[in-house]
Protein backbone atom coordinates (compact mmCIF):
# COMPACT_ATOMS: atom_id res chain seq x y z
CA UNK A 1 0.00 0.00 0.00
CA UNK A 2 3.40 2.00 -0.02
CA UNK A 3 1.52 4.44 3.47
CA UNK A 4 -0.70 5.87 0.83
CA UNK A 5 -3.65 5.33 3.74
CA UNK A 6 -3.56 6.53 7.01
CA UNK A 7 -6.93 5.69 8.21
CA UNK A 8 -9.67 4.23 6.93
CA UNK A 9 -11.78 5.05 3.65
CA UNK A 10 -14.95 4.52 2.28
CA UNK A 11 -15.58 5.01 -1.45
CA UNK A 12 -18.99 5.45 -2.82
CA UNK A 13 -19.47 4.40 -6.48
CA UNK A 14 -22.04 5.25 -8.89
CA UNK A 15 -22.80 3.37 -12.09
CA UNK A 16 -25.42 4.20 -14.14
CA UNK A 17 -23.81 3.82 -17.99
CA UNK A 18 -26.95 1.81 -19.30
CA UNK A 19 -30.34 0.27 -17.79
CA UNK A 20 -28.94 -0.05 -13.94
CA UNK A 21 -28.84 2.41 -11.49
CA UNK A 22 -26.30 1.54 -9.04
CA UNK A 23 -24.46 2.47 -6.28
CA UNK A 24 -22.42 0.81 -3.74
CA UNK A 25 -19.81 1.68 -0.24
CA UNK A 26 -16.85 -0.26 -0.53
CA UNK A 27 -14.29 0.15 2.21
CA UNK A 28 -10.70 0.32 2.96
CA UNK A 29 -8.94 -0.13 5.93
CA UNK A 30 -5.25 0.66 6.96
CA UNK A 31 -4.29 -3.21 6.47
CA UNK A 32 -5.38 -3.02 3.21
CA UNK A 33 -8.18 -5.18 3.57
CA UNK A 34 -11.29 -4.22 1.68
CA UNK A 35 -15.00 -4.90 2.34
CA UNK A 36 -18.30 -4.73 0.35
CA UNK A 37 -20.57 -2.71 2.99
CA UNK A 38 -23.45 -2.31 0.29
CA UNK A 39 -24.65 -2.87 -3.07
CA UNK A 40 -27.89 -1.21 -4.20
CA UNK A 41 -29.15 -2.11 -7.75
CA UNK A 42 -32.18 -0.74 -9.51
CA UNK A 43 -33.17 -2.54 -12.68
CA UNK A 44 -34.84 -1.07 -15.41
CA UNK A 45 -36.13 -4.31 -16.80
CA UNK A 46 -40.23 -3.00 -16.72
CA UNK A 47 -39.36 -0.20 -18.15
CA UNK A 48 -37.79 -1.46 -21.27
CA UNK A 49 -38.85 -5.42 -21.71
CA UNK A 50 -41.64 -4.34 -23.67
CA UNK A 51 -39.79 -2.45 -26.48
CA UNK A 52 -37.34 -5.62 -26.76
CA UNK A 53 -34.43 -3.42 -25.78
CA UNK A 54 -33.07 -0.60 -23.83
CA UNK A 55 -34.31 2.71 -25.10
CA UNK A 56 -31.83 5.53 -24.30
CA UNK A 57 -34.44 8.13 -23.37
CA UNK A 58 -36.32 6.08 -20.73
CA UNK A 59 -32.93 5.02 -19.76
CA UNK A 60 -31.88 8.61 -18.34
CA UNK A 61 -35.29 9.46 -17.44
CA UNK A 62 -35.19 6.38 -14.88
CA UNK A 63 -31.64 6.59 -13.57
CA UNK A 64 -32.97 10.41 -13.05
CA UNK A 65 -35.86 9.32 -11.06
CA UNK A 66 -33.83 6.71 -9.05
CA UNK A 67 -30.43 7.82 -8.45
CA UNK A 68 -30.77 9.61 -5.42
CA UNK A 69 -32.63 6.94 -3.76
CA UNK A 70 -30.44 4.10 -4.66
CA UNK A 71 -27.26 6.41 -3.30
CA UNK A 72 -29.08 7.04 -0.44
CA UNK A 73 -30.10 3.37 0.70
CA UNK A 74 -26.35 2.72 -0.48
CA UNK A 75 -25.12 4.85 2.43
CA UNK A 76 -27.70 3.68 5.47
CA UNK A 77 -27.31 -0.04 4.49
CA UNK A 78 -22.93 0.43 4.60
CA UNK A 79 -24.40 1.55 8.21
CA UNK A 80 -22.42 4.97 7.44
CA UNK A 81 -23.38 8.69 7.32
CA UNK A 82 -22.69 11.25 4.51
CA UNK A 83 -19.73 12.82 6.49
CA UNK A 84 -17.91 8.97 6.31
CA UNK A 85 -17.43 8.79 2.15
CA UNK A 86 -14.20 9.73 1.55
CA UNK A 87 -14.71 9.85 -2.54
CA UNK A 88 -17.16 9.08 -4.99
CA UNK A 89 -16.21 7.07 -8.23
CA UNK A 90 -18.64 7.34 -10.80
CA UNK A 91 -19.01 5.70 -14.14
CA UNK A 92 -18.51 8.22 -16.72
CA UNK A 93 -18.09 5.99 -19.62
CA UNK A 94 -18.64 4.07 -22.62
CA UNK A 95 -22.53 4.11 -22.30
CA UNK A 96 -25.37 6.03 -23.24
CA UNK A 97 -25.25 9.74 -23.03
CA UNK A 98 -28.52 10.36 -21.10
CA UNK A 99 -27.25 8.15 -18.22
CA UNK A 100 -23.60 9.15 -18.25
CA UNK A 101 -24.68 12.64 -17.71
CA UNK A 102 -27.30 12.05 -14.80
CA UNK A 103 -24.70 9.82 -12.73
CA UNK A 104 -21.52 12.33 -13.44
CA UNK A 105 -23.51 15.66 -12.68
CA UNK A 106 -24.85 13.93 -9.24
CA UNK A 107 -21.16 12.79 -8.27
CA UNK A 108 -19.90 16.10 -8.97
CA UNK A 109 -22.16 17.42 -7.10
CA UNK A 110 -21.87 15.09 -4.33
CA UNK A 111 -18.26 15.52 -4.38
CA UNK A 112 -18.53 19.31 -4.24
CA UNK A 113 -20.92 19.33 -1.55
CA UNK A 114 -18.65 16.96 0.68
CA UNK A 115 -15.36 18.75 -0.37
CA UNK A 116 -14.15 15.25 -1.49
CA UNK A 117 -12.30 13.67 -4.55
CA UNK A 118 -14.88 12.65 -7.55
CA UNK A 119 -12.82 9.82 -9.43
CA UNK A 120 -13.98 9.10 -13.43
CA UNK A 121 -14.24 5.47 -14.10
CA UNK A 122 -13.92 3.51 -17.14
CA UNK A 123 -16.82 1.43 -17.11
CA UNK A 124 -15.23 -1.60 -18.79
CA UNK A 125 -12.10 -1.35 -16.73
CA UNK A 126 -13.78 -1.86 -13.70
CA UNK A 127 -15.39 -4.53 -15.01
CA UNK A 128 -11.68 -6.39 -15.82
CA UNK A 129 -11.29 -5.11 -11.89
CA UNK A 130 -14.10 -6.49 -10.49
CA UNK A 131 -12.87 -9.50 -9.19
CA UNK A 132 -10.01 -8.09 -7.47
CA UNK A 133 -12.59 -6.72 -4.87
CA UNK A 134 -12.93 -10.57 -3.52
CA UNK A 135 -9.98 -12.18 -4.25
CA UNK A 136 -6.06 -11.83 -4.43
CA UNK A 137 -5.43 -11.68 -8.25
CA UNK A 138 -2.12 -10.10 -9.20
CA UNK A 139 -1.27 -8.52 -12.58
CA UNK A 140 -0.82 -8.96 -14.99
CA UNK A 141 -3.49 -11.55 -16.22
CA UNK A 142 -5.80 -12.18 -19.45
CA UNK A 143 -9.33 -10.65 -19.48
CA UNK A 144 -12.36 -11.77 -21.40
CA UNK A 145 -15.20 -9.06 -21.10
CA UNK A 146 -18.33 -10.47 -22.78
CA UNK A 147 -21.16 -7.98 -21.79
CA UNK A 148 -24.52 -6.83 -23.45
CA UNK A 149 -22.19 -3.88 -25.25
CA UNK A 150 -18.58 -5.39 -25.65
CA UNK A 151 -16.91 -8.74 -26.13
CA UNK A 152 -12.70 -8.33 -25.93
CA UNK A 153 -9.93 -10.24 -24.84
CA UNK A 154 -7.29 -8.26 -23.09
CA UNK A 155 -3.69 -8.21 -21.72
CA UNK A 156 -3.74 -6.36 -18.31
CA UNK A 157 -0.88 -5.23 -17.26
CA UNK A 158 -1.48 -3.18 -14.61
CA UNK A 159 -4.30 -0.24 -14.01
CA UNK A 160 -4.89 1.99 -16.69
CA UNK A 161 -2.46 -0.45 -18.92
CA UNK A 162 -4.57 -2.28 -20.78
CA UNK A 163 -3.89 -3.82 -24.37
CA UNK A 164 -6.23 -5.61 -26.63
CA UNK A 165 -5.62 -8.70 -28.25
CA UNK A 166 -9.00 -9.64 -29.44
CA UNK A 167 -12.27 -7.71 -30.14
CA UNK A 168 -15.87 -8.87 -31.73
CA UNK A 169 -15.93 -7.95 -35.46
CA UNK A 170 -19.65 -7.49 -35.55
CA UNK A 171 -22.12 -8.53 -32.43
CA UNK A 172 -21.07 -8.96 -28.77
CA UNK A 173 -22.10 -11.86 -27.55
CA UNK A 174 -24.81 -10.68 -24.78
CA UNK A 175 -25.97 -8.55 -27.51
CA UNK A 176 -25.98 -12.12 -30.02
CA UNK A 177 -27.89 -13.78 -26.97
CA UNK A 178 -30.36 -11.05 -26.78
CA UNK A 179 -31.42 -10.89 -30.02
CA UNK A 180 -31.29 -14.65 -30.25
CA UNK A 181 -34.07 -15.21 -27.74
CA UNK A 182 -36.25 -12.41 -29.27
CA UNK A 183 -36.02 -14.45 -32.71
CA UNK A 184 -37.20 -17.77 -30.11
CA UNK A 185 -40.31 -15.42 -28.54
CA UNK A 186 -38.13 -16.18 -25.05
CA UNK A 187 -38.13 -12.45 -24.32
CA UNK A 188 -35.68 -9.93 -23.12
CA UNK A 189 -32.98 -9.66 -21.79
CA UNK A 190 -32.00 -12.21 -23.56
CA UNK A 191 -28.86 -13.86 -21.46
CA UNK A 192 -31.04 -15.74 -18.60
CA UNK A 193 -34.00 -16.49 -20.99
CA UNK A 194 -32.04 -18.77 -23.58
CA UNK A 195 -29.83 -20.15 -20.79
CA UNK A 196 -33.21 -21.44 -19.02
CA UNK A 197 -34.84 -22.43 -22.27
CA UNK A 198 -31.19 -24.55 -23.03
CA UNK A 199 -31.63 -26.29 -19.76
CA UNK A 200 -33.66 -28.77 -21.58
CA UNK A 201 -32.65 -28.92 -24.65
CA UNK A 202 -30.56 -30.63 -26.79
CA UNK A 203 -27.31 -28.95 -27.90
CA UNK A 204 -27.37 -31.21 -30.60
CA UNK A 205 -30.15 -30.82 -32.61
CA UNK A 206 -29.43 -28.27 -34.46
CA UNK A 207 -25.84 -27.83 -36.47
CA UNK A 208 -25.34 -23.96 -36.02
CA UNK A 209 -22.24 -22.43 -37.71
CA UNK A 210 -19.21 -21.43 -35.41
CA UNK A 211 -17.78 -18.44 -36.51
CA UNK A 212 -14.33 -18.02 -36.66
CA UNK A 213 -13.88 -21.19 -35.23
CA UNK A 214 -9.67 -21.92 -35.87
CA UNK A 215 -9.05 -18.72 -37.19
CA UNK A 216 -5.20 -17.84 -36.52
CA UNK A 217 -5.79 -14.74 -34.12
CA UNK A 218 -8.67 -13.81 -31.14
CA UNK A 219 -11.08 -12.02 -33.10
CA UNK A 220 -14.99 -12.86 -32.36
CA UNK A 221 -18.06 -12.77 -35.17
CA UNK A 222 -21.30 -13.62 -33.73
CA UNK A 223 -23.84 -12.38 -36.57
CA UNK A 224 -23.38 -15.11 -38.28
CA UNK A 225 -24.23 -17.59 -35.77
CA UNK A 226 -27.50 -15.06 -35.17
CA UNK A 227 -28.69 -15.13 -39.18
CA UNK A 228 -28.44 -19.00 -39.04
CA UNK A 229 -30.79 -19.09 -36.04
CA UNK A 230 -33.26 -16.99 -37.46
CA UNK A 231 -33.30 -19.03 -40.92
CA UNK A 232 -34.28 -22.06 -38.57
CA UNK A 233 -36.75 -20.73 -36.55
CA UNK A 234 -38.40 -19.19 -39.72
CA UNK A 235 -39.49 -22.70 -41.19
CA UNK A 236 -39.98 -24.26 -37.29
CA UNK A 237 -43.09 -23.97 -35.64
CA UNK A 238 -41.54 -22.42 -32.08
CA UNK A 239 -43.19 -24.51 -29.78
CA UNK A 240 -41.85 -24.89 -26.21
CA UNK A 241 -39.80 -28.21 -27.41
CA UNK A 242 -38.00 -26.70 -30.58
CA UNK A 243 -37.16 -23.40 -28.37
CA UNK A 244 -35.22 -25.47 -25.97
CA UNK A 245 -33.61 -27.34 -28.58
CA UNK A 246 -32.97 -24.04 -30.53
CA UNK A 247 -31.50 -22.20 -26.96
CA UNK A 248 -29.33 -25.49 -26.34
CA UNK A 249 -27.58 -25.41 -29.45
CA UNK A 250 -27.32 -21.65 -29.72
CA UNK A 251 -25.55 -21.77 -26.98
CA UNK A 252 -23.53 -24.60 -27.28
CA UNK A 253 -22.56 -22.88 -30.68
CA UNK A 254 -21.89 -19.32 -28.71
CA UNK A 255 -19.99 -20.96 -26.15
CA UNK A 256 -17.81 -23.22 -28.89
CA UNK A 257 -16.88 -19.69 -30.64
CA UNK A 258 -15.80 -18.21 -27.14
CA UNK A 259 -13.84 -21.26 -25.79
CA UNK A 260 -11.37 -21.60 -29.48
CA UNK A 261 -11.05 -17.69 -29.39
CA UNK A 262 -9.84 -17.57 -25.90
CA UNK A 263 -7.70 -20.93 -26.36
CA UNK A 264 -5.87 -18.58 -29.33
CA UNK A 265 -5.48 -15.86 -26.74
CA UNK A 266 -3.41 -18.13 -24.30
CA UNK A 267 -1.35 -18.79 -26.93
CA UNK A 268 -1.09 -15.21 -27.89
CA UNK A 269 -0.31 -13.81 -24.48
CA UNK A 270 2.41 -16.57 -23.40
CA UNK A 271 4.03 -15.02 -26.75
CA UNK A 272 3.38 -11.73 -25.21
CA UNK A 273 4.48 -12.38 -21.40
CA UNK A 274 5.20 -16.26 -20.55
CA UNK A 275 4.64 -15.95 -16.47
CA UNK A 276 0.66 -14.29 -17.20
CA UNK A 277 -0.58 -17.24 -15.29
CA UNK A 278 -4.32 -15.75 -14.30
CA UNK A 279 -7.35 -15.50 -16.33
CA UNK A 280 -10.50 -13.53 -15.34
CA UNK A 281 -13.94 -13.65 -17.31
CA UNK A 282 -16.14 -10.61 -16.58
CA UNK A 283 -19.33 -9.08 -17.79
CA UNK A 284 -23.01 -10.00 -17.65
CA UNK A 285 -22.46 -13.28 -19.73
CA UNK A 286 -19.81 -13.95 -17.17
CA UNK A 287 -22.66 -15.27 -15.27
CA UNK A 288 -24.03 -17.91 -17.77
CA UNK A 289 -22.95 -21.63 -16.11
CA UNK A 290 -22.31 -23.75 -19.21
CA UNK A 291 -19.97 -20.43 -20.00
CA UNK A 292 -18.19 -20.39 -16.73
CA UNK A 293 -17.65 -24.27 -16.35
CA UNK A 294 -16.53 -24.74 -19.81
CA UNK A 295 -13.82 -22.16 -19.90
CA UNK A 296 -13.10 -23.11 -16.33
CA UNK A 297 -12.21 -26.16 -17.15
CA UNK A 298 -10.37 -24.95 -20.56
CA UNK A 299 -8.16 -22.68 -18.94
CA UNK A 300 -6.92 -25.03 -16.25
CA UNK A 301 -6.18 -27.45 -18.77
CA UNK A 302 -4.16 -24.57 -20.45
CA UNK A 303 -2.40 -24.20 -16.83
CA UNK A 304 -4.28 -20.83 -16.27
CA UNK A 305 -6.24 -20.00 -13.07
CA UNK A 306 -9.58 -18.81 -13.91
CA UNK A 307 -11.30 -16.57 -12.15
CA UNK A 308 -14.96 -15.12 -11.67
CA UNK A 309 -16.84 -12.36 -10.19
CA UNK A 310 -19.80 -13.23 -7.78
CA UNK A 311 -22.72 -13.73 -10.15
CA UNK A 312 -24.44 -10.65 -8.85
CA UNK A 313 -21.15 -8.54 -9.42
CA UNK A 314 -20.78 -9.85 -13.32
CA UNK A 315 -23.42 -7.48 -14.98
CA UNK A 316 -23.47 -4.00 -14.14
CA UNK A 317 -23.38 -2.19 -10.50
CA UNK A 318 -21.81 0.31 -8.18
CA UNK A 319 -19.34 -2.13 -6.31
CA UNK A 320 -17.05 -2.65 -9.05
CA UNK A 321 -17.02 1.10 -9.47
CA UNK A 322 -16.39 1.94 -5.76
CA UNK A 323 -13.28 -0.82 -6.17
CA UNK A 324 -11.94 0.75 -9.29
CA UNK A 325 -11.65 4.15 -7.32
CA UNK A 326 -10.06 2.29 -4.38
CA UNK A 327 -7.60 0.80 -6.87
CA UNK A 328 -6.92 4.35 -8.23
CA UNK A 329 -6.32 5.61 -4.96
CA UNK A 330 -3.87 3.01 -4.08
CA UNK A 331 -2.14 3.77 -6.95
CA UNK A 332 -1.82 7.37 -7.28
CA UNK A 333 -2.60 8.93 -3.83
CA UNK A 334 -6.23 10.10 -2.97
CA UNK A 335 -5.39 13.63 -3.30
CA UNK A 336 -4.02 13.52 -7.02
CA UNK A 337 -7.44 11.56 -8.21
CA UNK A 338 -9.61 14.06 -8.03
CA UNK A 339 -10.84 15.35 -11.68
CA UNK A 340 -13.98 17.49 -11.44
CA UNK A 341 -13.84 19.02 -15.19
CA UNK A 342 -13.75 15.30 -16.59
CA UNK A 343 -16.49 15.00 -19.10
CA UNK A 344 -18.43 11.85 -19.67
CA UNK A 345 -17.75 9.94 -22.59
CA UNK A 346 -19.73 7.80 -25.05
CA UNK A 347 -16.83 5.66 -26.24
CA UNK A 348 -14.34 5.50 -23.91
CA UNK A 349 -11.59 2.32 -25.61
CA UNK A 350 -9.44 0.45 -22.86
CA UNK A 351 -6.92 0.09 -25.51
CA UNK A 352 -6.58 3.34 -27.48
CA UNK A 353 -3.83 2.51 -29.55
CA UNK A 354 -5.91 -0.35 -30.71
CA UNK A 355 -6.98 -0.84 -34.60
CA UNK A 356 -10.59 0.35 -35.28
CA UNK A 357 -12.90 -2.30 -36.90
CA UNK A 358 -14.07 -2.00 -40.03
CA UNK A 359 -15.03 1.39 -41.06
CA UNK A 360 -15.20 2.71 -37.27
CA UNK A 361 -12.69 5.82 -37.04
CA UNK A 362 -11.78 4.95 -33.52
CA UNK A 363 -11.13 1.61 -31.25
CA UNK A 364 -14.20 0.82 -29.02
Amino acid sequence: MNNILNKNINVLGIETTCDETAAAIVSLNEKGESNLLSNIVHSQYNEHSKFGGIVPEVAARSHLKNISFIVAEAIKQANISNEEVNAVSVSCGPGLIGGLLVGSMFGKAYSLSKSIPFIPINHLEAHILSPRLFQNIEFPYLALLVSGGHTQLLYVEDLDKISRIGTTLDDSVGEAFDKASIILDLGWPGGKNIEKAAENGDPQSYNLPRPMIKRNNADFSLSGLKTALFRIAEKETLNKKVKSNLAASFQSAATDVIEDRCLNAFKIIKKINNNCKNFVVVGGVAANKVIRKRLTNLSKMKNFSPYFPPVEICTDNGAMIAWNGIEKILKYGISNINDPDFEPRTRWPLDPMAKPIRNAKEPR
